[in-house]
C-alpha cells in the first residue's frame, strides 16, 4: 500500500493535542522479545523486523497519532560492535523508519481514520555506551565530538523522510547544543525532548537554560521532556512552554527507577492517563509514555483526550 501525503505535523500541533505511543522496549518484551543485548531493541530491526512492525502497530491501535521508530540505541558505532558495516548500519536506521510506516498502513487497513505519523528516534550518546549513561550525560566529549557522532545517523534517518527527528532523553545541555547543530540543513523538523530529574537536567543544568538552547531553533518544532518521572512532567511542561513558546512535547515513564547494573526496572508504577489534562493544560501537544507504559495506558490517555479516537482499529 502506498503511503499516503499527510499534513505536517507542526502544522497538525496547532489544532489540538495528538498522542504518543509508549515504551517501544516493554512492548517486545511483553511479547517476548529477549532485550538484554547491548543493542537493546535496535537489534530486532536486524533478527526480528516483523515484531518491531507488530509493536507499532499495537500503539496505533491503542490510539496513538504518532510512533517513534526503534532506533534509539541504533547507532553506527553499536551496530560495528556486531559485525555490522556502514552501509548495512545505515540500511538499519532506514528499515526502522520503513517498519514504522508499515504498520501505520497496517493501521489504516484495519480501519482507522485519523492521520498518523512516524518520529524517527534519535537516542543520546549515553545509549550507545548501553550503560546508563544516558541518565547522567557529562561524558567527557566536547559539542564539536558530539555533533560528528549524531551527524552520520542523523543524516541516514532523515534519508527515510520521517515526519519528525526525536532528539530524546537528552541528559545534557552540551549535547542538546550539538544535536542543534547536527540538525541543520537536514530538511526534517525535530523535536528536542530531555530527561530531567526535578527541574534540571540529569547532568544538573537548569532546565530553564536547557530549554532556552531550543527557542530560537526554527528546526525545532516542539520542546519538552521524556523518560522523567511523572511527577516531574508537569512542572517541566509549564516551563518548557513560557521558555521557549513553542508546543511541548512530554511522555515520562512510568516512574519506576531503572537499575542499568542488574539491566532491571524496580519501584512501581506511577504514571495516570488522568494527568493529561495537566500536561495539556500547561501547553503540552503532543502526549504519551515512555519505558513501562505500555499500549492499555496509551489507549485510557487517547479516550481521555478525545473519546472514541481508535476509529475501530485492531492489531
Amino acid at each position: 500500500m502506498a503511503t499516503p501525503t499527510v499534513p505536517l505535523l507542526g502544522d497538525a500541533l496547532a489544532a489540538g493535542p495528538l498522542v504518543l505511543d509508549g515504551g517501544l522496549s516493554n512492548q517486545l518484551e511483553a511479547a517476548g522479545h529477549d532485550l538484554s543485548d547491548a543493542l537493546w531493541s535496535a537489534r530486532l530491526l536486524a533478527d526480528r523486523p516483523e515484531a518491531v512492525t507488530e509493536a507499532h502497530t499495537a500503539y496505533f491501535a491503542a490510539g496513538a497519532d504518532v510512533v517513534i521508530t526503534a532506533s534509539y540505541q541504533a547507532t553506527f558505532q553499536g551496530f560495528a560492535r556486531r559485525g555490522i558495516g556502514r552501509t548495512g548500519a545505515a540500511a538499519l536506521l532506514r528499515r526502522s523508519v520503513e517498519l514504522a510506516r508499515l504498520a501505520a498502513d497496517r493501521a489504516r487497513s484495519a480501519g482507522a481514520q485519523r492521520t498518523l505519523w512516524v518520529a524517527a528516534s534519535v537516542g543520546p550518546y549515553g545509549a550507545m555506551l548501553a550503560d546508563g549513561s544516558e541518565y547522567r550525560g557529562r561524558y567527557g566529549l566536547g559539542v564539536a565530538e558530539l555533533e560528528r557522532f549524531h551527524r552520520p545517523r542523523l543524516e541516514a534517518l532523515a534519508a527515510a523522510a520521517p515526519d519528525v527527528l526525536a532528539l530524546e532523553t537528552v541528559p545534557d545541555a552540551d549535547e542538546a547544543r550539538a544535536l542543534l547543530r547536527a540538525v541543520r540543513g537536514l530538511g526534517v523538523p525535530v523535536w528536542l525532548s530531555y530527561s530531567v530529574a526535578g527541574g534540571r537536567t540529569r547532568a544538573g543544568q537548569p532546565l530553564a537554560e536547557a530549554f532556552a538552547l531550543a527557542a530560537e531553533a526554527d528546526e525545532v518544532m516542539a520542546v519538552g521532556v521524556n523518560c522523567c518521572t511523572p511527577s516531574d512532567a508537569g512542572p517541566a511542561v509549564a516551563l518548557a512552554a513560557r521558555v521557549t513558546g513553542k508546543p511541548v512535547v512530554v511522555y515520562p515513564n512510568s516512574g519506576e527507577a531503572w537499575d542499568a547494573g542488574a539491566r532491571a526496572w524496580r519501584g512501581r508504577s506511577a504514571f495516570d492517563p488522568r494527568q493529561v489534562s495537566e500536561w495539556t493544560g500547561a501547553g503540552a501537544r503532543l502526549v504519551g509514555g515512555c519505558c513501562r507504559v505500555g499500549p492499555a495506558e496509551i489507549s485510557a490517555l487517547a479516550a481521555l483526550l478525545a473519546p472514541g479516537r481508535r476509529d475501530g482499529c485492531a492489531v
